[in-house]
Order: C-alpha cells, then structure tokens, then sequence
C-alpha cells in the first residue's frame, strides 16, 4: 500500500496539483480514480466516507485526510521538505498566490472549460464572461511573470503547482500562448522538470 492515496480524476487541474507534487518529490503514491462525471463526489457514500464537500482531491495519508488542493499543497511542502517557503516572507508570497489562483485564475478558467468542454448548449454570453474573466487574470500572471522564473520565490514553489494546475489544458479552453509569452515559457520550465507529466497521463481516469 502507497504511503499517500489522492483521489482524483484526469479532467481535475486541482487533483493534478496534487498528483504532479507527489510525482515531482519522488513520493510514494497513488491514484484513486473519481468518477466525478458519472456522479461519485456527489453521492451519499463520497460525501459521508470521502469528502463532505463533495469534491476531488482528497489526499489520504494515514490516519489524515485532508481536501481543498491549497491545503493539500502546503502540507505536502511540509511534508516533503521540498517546494515550501524558506522564511515567513516567502511564505506569505505563496499563500498570496495561493489565494489568487483559487479565486481568479482556476475558479474561472477551471468553470469556462468544464461548460465549453463537456457541458454543451451553455448560453454564450455566460461563456463569453468567464472567458474574459480568465484572460483578464492571465494578463496578471503574465506580466507578473514577465523577467522571473517562478512565481513566488526564486525556486518552484507549491505556489507554481498551483497555478498551473489547469494551464495545461489550453486546447480545451482556447488559449494561444503567443498571446502570453511569459506563460509560455514558464509552462515550459514546468514541462522540463524530470518527471513531469500531463495531467491526461498522470492522473487516472475511465470511461
């Protein structure tokens, strides 16, 4: 048995953050899939065994079980000893990002793929609001990344992990990365790293 089991599936960028920390820092784990489009984290038995929130990823380890991809993040840095901060400073520059990823980058980019992707006959205007709301906060992380190499610190951080959760889905989502260069080749640094995968191959999925 793995020492960390994360439940999750291949279409979840906040499961994929998860799973490439864990296959970044050479841990030993494993996938449990979540099979979120016929309806498993909303029923009965996920929500009162897996997550009350109804939701993926979960991580198990041990006796621990924790959700939300942020607070899944921060405890594997702990863990691993690997992507967290060196001091309070750094700290507070990851948590910032953290939070901004959660709040203007994955929750609307994660929102406008899933109905452009798989839930057909969206209204268009609806589609067209989270669109530009995505650009607007990939205008951000562009220029932010503009002239550095990561995000937060001067190191990969769980802050990167984070925010690229979803970012390499773009064919899904519509996304040239001409238009942000400074993504680009940020997304590419990721791409480098020995033993990164796309979330399609890491992750597990079915039918």
């Amino acid at each position: 048995m793995a020492e960390y089991t994360l439940y999750g599936f291949k279409e979840s960028g906040n499961a994929y953050k998860a799973g490439l920390l864990l296959e970044l820092a050479g841990c030993d784990w494993e996938a449990r899939w979540v099979d979120f489009f016929n309806g498993e984290t909303r029923s009965l038995e996920f929500r009162s065994e897996v997550n009350e929130m109804g939701e993926a990823p979960v991580l198990i380890h041990g006796d621990l079980k924790l959700t939300q991809s942020g607070v899944i993040l921060e405890y594997l840095a702990q863990q691993t000893g690997q992507f967290g901060p060196a001091n309070d400073v750094e700290h507070r520059e990851i948590l910032r990002w953290i939070l901004w990823d959660n709040h203007k980058l994955t929750s609307y980019t994660a929102t406008y793929r899933f109905l452009k992707q798989f839930m057909k006959g969206t209204d268009q205007a609806v589609l067209d609001f989270l669109e530009g709301r995505m650009i607007a906060a990939l205008k951000v992380l562009d220029k932010h990344l503009t002239g550095r190499d990561w995000v937060a610190t001067g190191a990969l951080s769980i802050a990167d992990f984070s925010i690229c959760g979803y970012l390499f889905f773009e064919t899904e989502f519509g996304v040239d990365w001409a238009d942000y260069p400074a993504i680009a080749a940020w997304r590419e640094r990721i791409k480098a790293l020995p033993g990164w995968q796309h979330p399609y191959d890491l992750m597990p999925g079915g039918p």
